[in-house]
């Protein structure tokens, strides 16, 4: 591997010290809170803060809050304001306590979702189905970039070493960003997101972390914010944090958002009986599912899902055990205890995790009568 010079950002060149003396400053019983919310890409995350009298014990306690849309891809300058509604809070990272981040819906200014709220319809279905417990785990895999938009760490001419060494590696020619990683990590689990786990992927530079399980609609609002924080410590580290599909063209793997599913039945014993009936159900909606694997309708998923670098081919469904170039993983453990979970591996990185689940609950849980009228009631046909 040649020498690389990874671009970073001239605002990570600032002088940290001078900026924790003024971060450490007493707050004289005030709290911050920041507001975080997706913009009108369905992909972009915005945030902005304000001062509350004292800190809020419950979501509940911040109040509504109004943004300029038309500057987020999500109004016209004739109907800009539109509503910011505080659903999940959680610890800051970045202020620290008392200071809260609070994620958001976003609604129009008639009060109806905005266009990229996909969180309103989900959370419909999820108390549609609730009775059912299902457990959600997904996977965040994502590339570290410089800011020139090249792989941190790679050669500015030519390629690293083929992949192999770097999946799980440890060493300095092997693992490029761990510091970000381990961050990262630590963020999560102060702001009280539910993170599991976290890994080097199979390319260079490429990561992944896991957040759950997760009942229902957490497992989506969890994972929206940490990659809210991800992208945070990222900044701070002056590198970009890409969730594209296939970052790099050629013999490179793409990232995904592989998403773990079960229910109180498939935990249960003989519960392999009851993932194979949800696989089934899966395979008839194969389509519908390519659709809501990213947020442009499965083109950016085409790129990724080829049959290669351990994805399968994007028209055809598969499942099988063990199998990671299939659309439905069985892993082992469950094959072998006769129950447990499933792994959708068709969702792209740059999945909106309310869509992607509030699919397979859908699909998996809800029967044909409840599936039509609920879809009738929410308007979100366009999933189908």
């Amino acid at each position: 591997m040649s020498t690389s010079m990874s671009s970073t950002s001239a605002s990570s060149q600032l002088n940290k010290t001078l900026c924790a003396h003024y971060l450490s400053l007493p707050q004289g019983g005030l709290c911050q809170v920041t507001y975080v919310w997706i913009d009108g890409s369905g992909e972009g995350l915005r945030s902005k803060t304000r001062t509350m009298e004292s800190e809020p014990c419950d979501v509940e306690d911040v109040p509504e809050w109004i943004f300029d849309g038309s500057s987020t891809s999500q109004a016209e300058s004739t109907k800009s304001d539109m509503l910011l509604v505080p659903v999940r809070m959680f610890r800051d990272p970045f202020a620290l306590d008392p200071n809260k981040l609070v994620l958001c819906e976003v609604l129009k200014y008639d009060r109806e979702p905005a266009d990229t709220n996909l969180r309103h319809a989900c959370n419909k279905i999820m108390e549609k189905v609730k009775d059912f417990h299902p457990w959600f785990g997904m996977e965040q895999e994502y590339t570290l970039l410089g800011v020139d938009g090249h792989p941190y760490a790679w050669p500015t001419k030519g390629y690293p070493k083929p992949q192999g060494p770097y999946y799980c590696g440890v060493g300095a020619d092997r693992a490029f960003g761990r510091d970000i990683v381990d961050c990262h990590y630590k963020a999560c689990l102060y702001a009280g997101i539910k993170i599991s786990g976290s890994n080097a992927e199979v390319m260079p530079s490429q990561w992944e972390f896991q957040v759950g399980p997760c009942e229902g609609i957490e497992i989506a609002d969890h994972l929206w914010m940490a990659r809210f924080l991800l992208h945070r410590v990222c900044e701070d580290f002056g590198v970009i944090a890409t969730l594209d599909p296939k970052p790099m063209v050629g013999n490179w793997n793409g990232a995904g958002c592989h998403t773990n599913f079960s229910t109180e039945t498939t935990r249960a014993e003989g519960g392999l009986e009851h993932i194979e009936t949800a696989i089934e159900k899966l395979r008839l909606h194969h389509a519908e599912h390519i659709g809501v694997s990213d947020p442009h309708g499965g083109q950016d998923n085409q790129r990724r899902l080829t049959g290669f670098h351990e994805t399968s081919k994007i028209h055809e469904f598969s499942a099988g055990v063990a199998n990671r170039t299939a659309s439905i993983r069985i892993p082992l453990q469950v094959d072998l205890d006769k129950r447990g979970y499933l792994e959708d591996r068709r969702p792209a990185a740059n999945c909106d995790p309310y869509a992607v689940t509030a699919a397979i609950a859908r699909t998996c849980l809800l029967v044909e009568e409840e599936e039509a009228d609920i879809l009738t009631d929410l308007e979100i046909n366009e999933l189908e």
